[in-house]
């Protein structure tokens, strides 16, 4: 296995990340479910006036996206939005958050780096700017022990992940091509047989033994364990320093043109939504439970979360070395042609929050807007 491509156990950054042909599904529900009608809390009378109003801010319902749901959830990020409210909207799958973004019906969004770049390339660079990090790791193989017991027994096995070209999906390929296996990037076929299937149905899928593992991310990954299932592989273990980008901030470049002061404010709450979790890490864990259900979901149980939780690093830095390799990768299985990143990193409001609280400024790996 080459030094550039490293997988372990996450451990605390927090992310779901997709890197495909197509934008990627990050969600473990059906559809976007846009929380449109009502914004998150009344600013008070007396609250700093910003340049909008309102700022429209989605996300997933996944551990991955902790930062917006326990920044949400505990009212970090609104408070330094003073009298600009926020509009939440919750998404399961990227292309329905691209979309919106692109629509002009989202101003801010968490996401993963494979839509990140399909929707920056689609649309020539005009319509987005990473401006960002949230979330590492939280990816793992988890297999049947009873067929899988090492790496090698995955040779003609059915492997499940998420979607034909999303994040997980090209890890793993990249992962079988180091092995020496080849498979058929567009079919699934080969020396593995890769099992595209959302991640709301692996788990029965798995239980009903018509897939032998899969490749995925939290919370579907501790799902499948406390199904029987058993941990083979950490992606976090594959990756120099054990980070990897899995959930990024994204920006409406219209937005943050227009109102360089909302998008500031929203990363001074990111920043210390971060902090907050990394040091309150079983309140921040409960807090982003009591999202989960608040959003009409079912909170996890502790068997779920509690695995889930730990393999999660909340991160500002947006790793973006790790997502021009996942790029990189997903050029070489053939999955998308090389696409030009220039530009679609914008940190600079991102370092000169860091730098006002003290904190080490993050690199844009020279993909930064000029």
């Amino acid at each position: 296995m080459s030094a550039a491509r490293p997988i372990t156990t996450l451990r605390a950054i927090a992310v779901t990340a997709t890197l495909p042909l197509l934008l990627t599904a990050c969600g473990y529900g059906s559809e976007a479910k846009k929380d449109d009608a009502k914004p998150s809390a009344a600013p008070a009378a007396d609250a700093k006036k910003l340049s909008a109003s309102e700022v429209r801010i989605g996300y997933f319902p996944n551990l991955t996206h902790a930062t917006a749901l326990v920044g949400l959830q505990e009212g970090l990020i609104a408070k330094e939005l003073g009298a600009t409210a926020i509009k939440p909207q919750s998404f399961n799958a990227g292309p329905s958050e691209i979309e919106a973004l692109n629509g002009g019906s989202l101003d801010i969004g968490f996401i993963g780096p494979s839509p990140s770049i399909n929707g920056y390339v689609k649309s020539k660079g005009s319509n987005l700017r990473i401006i960002s990090g949230s979330a590492s790791g939280g990816v793992k193989l988890v297999v049947n022990p009873d067929k899988i017991k090492t790496l090698d027994d995955l040779k003609g096995k059915k492997i499940a992940t998420p979607q034909k070209g999303n994040t997980q999906d090209v890890a793993f390929l990249n992962w079988i091509a180091e092995k020496g296996w080849t498979v058929d990037p567009e079919s699934g076929k080969g020396d593995v047989s890769v099992v595209r299937t959302d991640n709301k149905v692996t788990p029965d899928a798995f239980k009903q033994g018509s897939i032998d593992g899969a490749w995925v991310p939290e919370p579907t990954a501790s799902k499948l364990v406390s199904d029987g299932g058993s941990v083979l592989l950490d992606e976090t273990d594959l990756w120099p320093d054990k980070k990897f980008v899995i959930t990024n901030v994204i920006v409406s470049q219209k937005f943050l043109k227009e109102h360089p002061d909302v998008v500031e404010a929203v990363l001074r709450g990111t920043v210390k939504t971060n902090e907050w979790i990394n040091a309150n890490p079983d309140k921040a864990k409960a807090s982003a439970n009591a999202k989960l259900e608040a959003d009409g979901g079912k909170p996890l149980d502790a068997k779920v979360i509690d695995p889930a939780w730990k393999s999660i690093l909340v991160t500002d830095d947006p790793l973006a070395t790790t997502l021009k390799t996942e790029s990189d990768w997903a050029v070489k299985a053939k999955l998308i042609e090389q696409p030009d990143l220039a530009g679609i990193y914008d940190l600079t409001l991102l370092n000169k929050v860091l730098k006002a609280a003290g904190k080490p400024e993050v690199s844009d790996a020279g993909l930064g807007a000029k």
